[in-house]
């Protein structure tokens, strides 16, 4: 049953990817844009990362989220290391087209914390 839930996924995220230009959201190799990730559940945001063209590519043919490290200059695919892999449900792009909010089902925590959510520093009330 999961498995037939996610192979629907994946198809469908494949055959969504073909109308998708990626021209428009990078405009060049080094454009990267923000991947907001949440739980396609609950709708809590998990965590905030970025993409470049070839991860966003990658994340629509594996229906695995996969990122670009700023820091390492390197793909990094969520859940590699830890096996909290986040299972791509859907992506919405923004007006502007410079951001992603990913629904994802989660494997596991989403943050190296071990926390379900990166969100958990209160700055206070405002």
């Amino acid at each position: 049953m999961c498995c037939a839930r996610e192979l629907q996924v994946r198809q469908e995220l494949t055959m969504n990817a073909s109308s998708i230009n990626f021209d428009e959201i990078f405009k060049s190799e080094d454009d990267l844009v923000a991947a907001v990730l949440q739980d396609h559940r609950t709708n809590q945001v998990l965590m905030l990362a970025w993409m470049n063209r070839s991860a966003l590519e990658l994340t629509l043919q594996t229906g695995k989220a996969t990122f670009w490290s700023r820091s390492r200059s390197a793909i990094w695919v969520k859940g590699e290391t830890s096996g909290n892999y986040q299972k791509v449900i859907s992506i919405a792009l923004d007006c502007d087209k410079d951001a992603l909010l990913i629904k994802v089902e989660s494997d596991g925590p989403a943050c190296h914390t071990g926390e379900v959510s990166c969100f958990i520093n209160e700055l206070g009330e405002i």
